[in-house]
């Protein structure tokens, strides 16, 4: 990743989520000014709190990693996810806009259906299945008609040491069972959260030291590699653990279907992502999520 030897003033929304904590991480050890929101602070679907906070603080670079993430919740609770992930991101899009300021929005792979067989690109249509993907695809839609200087990135699978996540799920149930199924006609790339702060970082440094004019605005997608099935990722997470002695022993995971899963809202079939736009733009490469997986594991020791 590029990073550059300059001050940005960075405020960061949902700061105490899986990838905003990375971001209170990424400032104690950073030249830059950053201002960090938990939802306490900066409640994003309050418009008037927003226009408010940025124009008081004035930042060059807004990361918005507040969301409503409750994949499952959002189908009975559809006006919250739109409220948050929709009308959410209009606010802070329009607050930008307002004051100059620069939007890094965190987005997700359940905008596309799933349905296909190769990484998505970004241009390929989308067609999200279920309240989540639609009320993140609508706040996509909403910073692009209020904001020019935007930067959409889609992730998929984040995990991280803080947070509720898949590795802190199955080390839980490793911890209790001998044995367990996971679905493996998922497929999709494991990304850490600080694999998606340090990605931020890099484009909100560029965006800074570059003339408007010059960026590339628009969407990304960012994910880590190589590509797996949530199987594989739980096999992974397990011989890990085992490895470093966070558990004793690896459970046996079996193969198991969707349909032998079934939850409320539907899950892609597919959630790989091409990042070959973010290479060739900012020359972003991804993470080995391998070795992010490492780490993770071994801050919970």
């Amino acid at each position: 990743m590029l990073y550059r030897a300059v001050i940005v003033k960075i405020l960061v929304t949902g700061s105490n989520g899986q990838v905003g904590h990375d971001f209170k991480c990424l400032a104690e050890n950073s030249r830059h000014d950053w201002i960090c929101f938990d939802r306490k602070g900066l409640d994003i679907s309050d418009e008037q709190q927003v226009a408010d906070v940025i124009a008081r603080e004035r930042p060059h670079v807004v990361i918005n990693c507040a969301a409503y993430t409750a994949v499952d919740k959002a189908e009975s609770e559809p006006d919250r996810a739109f409220a948050i992930n929709a009308y959410g991101a209009a606010n802070l899009a329009k607050a930008c806009q307002a004051h100059g300021a620069a939007l890094i929005h965190i987005s997700t792979d359940y905008v596309f259906a799933g349905d296909t067989l190769a990484p998505y690109e970004e241009s390929d249509p989308t067609g999200p299945t279920g309240i989540y993907g639609e009320s993140k695809l609508a706040g996509e839609q909403a910073i692009a008609e209020y904001l020019e200087r935007h930067i959409i990135l889609r992730t998929a699978w984040v995990f991280g040491a803080h947070g509720n996540n898949f590795v802190k799920t199955m080390l839980r149930l490793g911890a209790e069972r001998d044995e367990l199924g996971v679905v493996a006609d998922q497929w999709g790339a494991p990304t850490s959260a600080a694999g998606i702060a340090a990605c931020c970082l890099a484009i909100a440094e560029i965006i800074d030291a570059k003339d408007c004019a010059e960026i590339p605005w628009g969407i990304y997608h960012f994910t880590g590699l190589p590509s797996t099935s949530w199987h594989g990722f739980a096999e992974k997470i397990f011989k890990d653990a085992v490895a470093i002695g966070l558990l004793d022993k690896a459970p046996k995971v079996n193969a198991i279907s969707s349909d032998q899963f079934p939850t409320p809202a539907k899950r892609p079939s597919n959630s790989q992502l091409d990042c070959s736009k973010i290479f060739n733009c900012f020359q972003i490469t991804p993470d080995n999520w391998e070795d992010r997986l490492l780490d993770v594991l071994k801050l919970s020791l």
